[in-house]
């Protein structure tokens, strides 16, 4: 008998953690859009190629000079034609896309630690409510929910962040399990 009510109880704060941080996620996601990746890059249904230095620098694209036919020190290799000798022309290829790839780079990367700041806000949040509530069930449910928050918004940042800031990172993260783990078990 006493195991059912052990089932249901865990069964309980698994679902306050896993439900609090679906609700943080969502509603970020449904209030604040992520960068939209086709509004930056314009889809057409013909794609005419930029072969030269100029036409690929007016669209904010990246010239990359050479090709195979190049010695390695950079000199065309002159190919015979009909027995006569011709330099090869200057070849070369674009990404039209360089600065719009640059700008969408950018605003992802604001977009991340924005969210990173806000999920960490919402799980100190619950972290706190959690400490102070009476009910253990719910006390112990908004706790470690927000604890993943922790996580989730480190893990969701992780990749962007200086080496720095994946320092403090980690410092707040232990910080707030140690201090959790301090007013949770010290009674």
């Amino acid at each position: 008998m006493e195991t059912k009510p052990k089932v249901l109880k865990w069964s309980l704060v698994i679902g306050i953690i896993v439900v609090l941080n679906l609700f943080f996620n969502y509603s970020i996601s449904l209030f604040y859009k992520e960068p939209d990746y086709n509004s930056y890059f314009k889809q057409s249904q013909v794609v005419e190629p930029i072969t030269n230095k100029e036409d690929c620098l007016k669209v904010g694209g990246q010239w990359y000079e050479g090709d195979s036919r190049y010695d390695q020190n950079g000199v065309p290799i002159p190919v015979s034609v009909a027995g006569k000798t011709k330099p090869v022309p200057a070849l070369g290829n674009c990404n039209p896309d360089y600065t719009k790839q640059q700008d969408f780079d950018k605003m992802q990367k604001t977009y991340q630690r924005n969210v990173f700041i806000m999920l960490v806000v919402l799980g100190v949040i619950s972290l706190l409510v959690g400490a102070f509530i009476a009910n253990a069930l719910v006390s112990l449910g908004l706790s470690w929910g927000g604890v993943l928050s922790l996580i989730v918004a480190s893990v969701r940042y992780w990749s962007t962040a200086d080496n720095l800031v994946k320092v403090l990172i980690l410092a707040a993260a232990l910080g707030a399990l140690i201090w959790l783990a301090i007013k949770k078990f010290s009674k």
